[in-house]
């Protein structure tokens, strides 16, 4: 069942902000845990000064894809969204797609590039949408307390 996204108020930016901080700590940890795996897996090959390092770049570009892609495809949020009361949705009050996802990922990281730009859009979009939300076809929500 669609949600409502008449009465569904829009989050300001800290709030986005916010959960953004909390994603990134996790995405960061994975990040992690991947550079170490790749650590022991080149030493066990003896190729610890190897120029290049494809699997461990694949791995680092994707996660971010994977981790946001996986949590708003299974419930709209992600565990920074979660604390801080937002969920995400298709325009027409929907849960996403994958492809909805990915698109939003990538929108995002464009939006971020130009000193964060894409994301201050909101604050003079009259739907309070950033550049991603339009990219994607796709809104946050504040969830309502329980």
């Amino acid at each position: 069942m669609p949600t409502d996204l008449g009465n569904a108020a829009t989050p300001g930016l800290w709030r986005r902000l916010a959960a953004i901080f909390y994603d990134s700590w996790l995405v960061l940890a994975l990040w992690l845990l991947g550079a170490t795996a790749d650590f022991f897996v080149q030493g066990a090959l003896g190729l610890g000064d190897a120029p290049v390092r494809l699997p461990l770049q694949l791995y680092l570009v994707t996660c971010p894809f994977v981790f946001f892609g996986w949590f708003w495809t299974h419930g709209g949020q992600t565990l920074g969204m979660r604390s801080w009361r937002l969920r995400l949705l298709d325009r027409d009050g929907h849960p996403v797609g994958w492809r909805q996802a990915l698109t939003r990922v990538a929108a995002a990281c464009l939006a971020a590039l130009p000193l964060g730009t894409g994301y201050l859009w909101m604050l003079f979009d009259k739907d309070g949408l950033t550049w991603h939300d339009r990219l994607s076809h796709t809104r946050l929500v504040l969830v309502e307390k329980k």
